[in-house]
């Protein structure tokens, strides 16, 4: 069961956090603390609201424009892209160029990331695997990679302060 909405400050809670400590309720407080988010950065306070519409998206619905046609398929947000083969099997190539015309298919590609950064995410908090993610904010949220000379000079200086 997948949430619908993130669960990540305070404000979504509304006055349901209030009552329960009114009604002296502490599993449900407890519970309602529990699911907040741990980042500091996730708190209210911190929030600046985002603009809805971008200038392009703007522009597409002051000329009525259709939406954009994609080019490169992602099958990890769609996972079922639209294939015209069957129509090609079936009618030849002149059924194709129809559909394709009517619903062209994208170049489809298995994601952005490398199947071990793909594993690491599906281990990771659903907050941490959103903010990295993100692409709404123009800038993700990208670890940098340590050359391996540079991790064994910091090893090795850990090592000094420890002994």
């Amino acid at each position: 069961m997948q949430p619908g909405k993130i669960l990540v400050n305070e404000t979504q809670l509304g006055s349901r956090l209030n009552r329960a400590i009114d009604s002296d309720r502490r599993g449900e407080f407890a519970l309602l603390l529990a699911l907040l988010s741990t980042d500091a950065r996730d708190m209210a306070q911190f929030h600046i609201k985002d603009h809805a519409l971008s200038q392009d998206a703007e522009l597409r619905a002051k000329f009525d424009l259709p939406p954009e046609e994609t080019l490169i398929g992602d099958l990890t947000v769609v996972p079922s892209p639209v294939d015209n083969s069957e129509q090609f099997h079936l009618g030849g190539g002149r059924a194709f160029q129809l559909m394709q015309a009517l619903k062209p298919e994208a170049i489809v590609t298995r994601g952005e990331e490398s199947l071990d950064m793909q594993q690491v995410l599906a281990n990771c908090d659903l907050n941490v695997r959103q903010k990295y993610c993100s692409k709404a904010q123009g800038e993700t949220y990208r670890p940098e990679v340590m050359h391996f000379v540079d991790q064994l000079s910091l090893q090795r200086q850990m090592s000094e302060i420890l002994a």
